[in-house]
């Protein structure tokens, strides 16, 4: 176990003015409120926390920030409390203690929900200051390292998909490679212990076969670049097996076949050195095409700069090699770490490489709810990229495959709602182009836009997809609320003969709602019933007082003023409804002949029914008589944008025509110089054609966007 002089001395190393007093009390009191606790292994609990402190020291990180390790679970195992912490080490301690432990207590979380939202959390915690993210990171390596101690393998799983899912992914994002490859690694083998054991028992095997090959093409590096007076060093590796096996996925091969699984590193004094390095090694041996990266020029959105190249190099082995200088290998290393602006907490968000912070962030106040925004994060996280340029010369980085929908979101979200087309290159393309390394991007909108639903099925950033998400909600919610005002004011009028009345906190209460929006959204949506509210609404007394005599003739069927025929009654006979389920228009219907009031009306699913089935004299065939069957031509009407192109028009409605529908209307809504905005009113005999017109017109060029429209 390390001593306390030991982890003093540890951080004295890089941090002469670092607080050796307060070190001393917190590595003691951890020890004392810790006391005889064991984890799983058997061994002392302060062993933990003194490691956790460990691996950050090999980070340089700052006197606050190894007490918070020393004491990051004392909160939580031990009697401590928050504000003990405080008065013995300070409020910037007992800040970083407390957002450590809130997350760790949501950890005991096993399902999906209780893990997005334990992101969720983690990463308000982070946009506060970076060191919560650090110290969590080690953490979760050192526990880790010691899985095997978990006794359920269940638990062990959840544990190591957690970590790659959430973790790995974040010391991606933070630069940290050490760690994030590290928990890669110790993932990869919980997760697949049979791949993980296969591929390193190859790999154990070909060194075996290849004695000291990396050595050997090391030192063949090293002596081209010093014949031309290149001061560099050089190393190699193997390929970690997680990355042997992503690759074996990726291009669906076998191990065999796969060659190139020796990395190089070339670490050099500048940049102008880094493009000497790349000129010699290219002129030297053959390049391996498409397998150039210049991320020098074009950073990673984390601050990582190197150049990436592969060859065919010394022996006839397939190699990759990273150019890079010592500072890019440093801030490779070890990230955020690398920086001693981390010590400002949230001021280090705010630089250029930590955006993707708050584009989580932009997530989280979009998403709908925690596992939508823990899916949505998972995509926004992932390292493959692709760089754009916007027309000013900013760098967009973005997922692969991203789209200028995507593209619009990263600008900025505004833009992306707004967004109606894209120039690729000067070329106007259609918004669900994928696009490329180095294209320029100039996206088209128009002012109060709004995003289409069908983004959702072919944008892949996270950010894109939670902000069209919620504008789908909202306009939904609208529609719901909307039909719920409807519904509320025909069943009171149904009911009472009167408008419907003022909604209190009272009846809210009665359904557990918050608002008046909530509930006739609810009833709209199908969730309430409308008369559940009036009854909520109206004491029973008062509704028989005030509900208006449902009585009529068969043959005219009025309703008060209201005219609503039945079919299948004998003319004359009296007819009622049945409060039991009171029967609307449209519904299926059944009549019960009730001895000496004439004809009952239920809903043919009505549980009143029973108590006539032994009386199947006394039942009656009867229907809604709504007039004339509808005719066969179906009517729709489309919202489209097009391109401002001399002929699209007419290219529009030839592709409406070959799909057998007929224009009726055509109404110009909206033009700038490069679009019009208008609404088509069309019919088909089919009503399975109006898909196949939408179909039709989203392949079009010169359609930017179509969405059928309430004809």
């Amino acid at each position: 176990m390390m001593e306390q002089q030991e982890l003093i001395e540890r951080v004295r190393g890089y941090d002469p003015y670092a607080d050796e007093e307060m070190l001393a009390r917190a590595y003691d009191f951890s020890m004392e409120v810790h006391g005889a606790q064991k984890r799983a292994s058997g061994e002392p609990y302060f062993l933990h926390p003194l490691e956790v402190a460990r691996i950050l020291t090999e980070y340089r990180l700052d006197t606050e920030s190894i007490v918070t390790a020393l004491l990051h679970d004392t909160v939580e195992d031990t009697a401590a409390t928050v504000a003990q912490i405080r008065g013995l080490f300070g409020a910037e301690v007992a800040r970083l203690v407390d957002g450590v432990t809130k997350l760790s207590e949501l950890e005991l979380r096993p399902n999906a929900s209780g893990q997005a939202e334990n992101f969720q959390k983690l990463l308000l915690a982070i946009s506060k200051d970076i060191r919560v993210l650090l110290v969590k990171l080690a953490d979760r390596l050192h526990n880790m390292r010691t899985l095997e101690h978990v006794g359920s393998p269940e638990k062990r799983s959840r544990i190591a998909r957690e970590t790659m899912d959430i973790y790995v992914p974040l010391a991606a994002g933070m630069g940290i490679q050490e760690i994030k490859e590290e928990l890669e690694d110790l993932a990869f083998r919980e997760i697949h212990p049979d791949a993980s054991e296969s591929i390193v028992s190859r790999l154990d095997f070909l060194q075996r076969q290849a004695g000291d090959v990396v050595d050997r093409i090391a030192g063949e590096i090293d002596r081209i670049l010093a014949d031309s007076e290149i001061d560099a060093g050089v190393s190699g590796r193997i390929k970690r097996p997680v990355s042997i096996w992503r690759k074996m996925q990726r291009k669906n091969v076998r191990f065999e076949r796969l060659t190139d699984i020796i990395a190089f590193r070339v670490v050099v004094a500048s940049v102008e050195d880094c493009y000497r390095v790349l000129g010699r090694i290219h002129s030297e041996y053959r390049v391996i095409p498409g397998e150039f990266d210049d991320y020098i020029s074009t950073p990673k959105k984390n601050g990582y700069q190197s150049l990436h190249t592969a060859v065919i190099g010394p022996e006839l082995h397939r190699i990759e090699i990273q150019i890079r200088t010592t500072q890019m290998n440093r801030i490779a290393e070890f990230g955020v770490a690398a920086h001693w602006q981390y010590k400002f907490g949230a001021a280090l968000i705010e630089g250029k490489h930590y955006h993707w912070v708050h584009k989580l962030l932009d997530i989280l106040d979009s998403a709908g709810s925690p596992d939508e925004f823990l899916e949505n994060t998972r995509l926004e996280l992932y390292p493959d990229q692709v760089f754009c340029f916007t027309p000013t010369g900013d760098i967009i980085s973005l997922p692969q495959g991203a789209t200028p929908v995507d593209f619009a979101y990263a600008v900025h979200s505004e833009i992306g709602d707004c967004c109606i087309g894209a120039r690729i290159n000067g070329r106007m393309l259609p918004l669900r182009t994928e696009l490329a390394n180095g294209d320029q991007v100039e996206i088209l909108t128009i002012k109060g836009g709004a995003p289409s639903p069908t983004w959702e099925q072919w944008v892949v950033t996270g950010k894109a997809r939670a902000r069209i998400r919620r504008h789908v909600r909202n306009t939904q919610r609208d529609e719901f609320a909307q039909l719920g005002r409807a519904m509320l004011d025909r069943e009171f009028r149904t009911s009472t003969g009167a408008p419907p009345d003022q909604i209190t906190k009272e009846v809210l209460a009665r359904f557990d709602l918050d608002s008046v929006d909530m509930l006739v959204e609810a009833v709209g949506r199908g969730d309430i019933a409308a008369a559940h509210v009036v009854k909520a609404m109206i004491p029973p007394q008062l509704l028989a007082d005030r509900k208006p005599r449902r009585r009529t003739e068969a043959g005219d069927g009025r309703n008060g003023a209201a005219v609503i025929p039945i079919r299948g009654l004998t003319p004359g006979m009296a007819v009622h409804y049945a409060n039991c389920c009171d029967p609307m228009p449209g519904e299926q219907i059944m009549g019960i002949v009730i001895p000496g009031q004439g004809i009952s009306i239920h809903t043919r699913d009505c549980s009143a029914l029973a108590n006539f089935t032994e009386m199947p004299e006394r039942w009656v065939d009867v229907a809604w008589d709504l007039g004339p069957a509808p005719s066969d031509h179906h009517a729709g009407r489309l919202d489209l944008v097009v391109a401002n192109r001399r002929g699209a028009l007419g290219e529009l409605t030839t592709l409406i025509a070959r799909q057998d529908g007929n224009i009726t209307n055509l109404k110009i809504t909206g033009r700038s110089r490069d679009f019009y905005q208008m609404t088509i009113d069309f019919e088909v005999e089919d009503a399975r054609r109006v898909s196949d017109i939408v179909a039709a017109l989203r392949t079009a060029s010169d359609v930017s966007s179509v969405e059928l429209a309430q004809s």
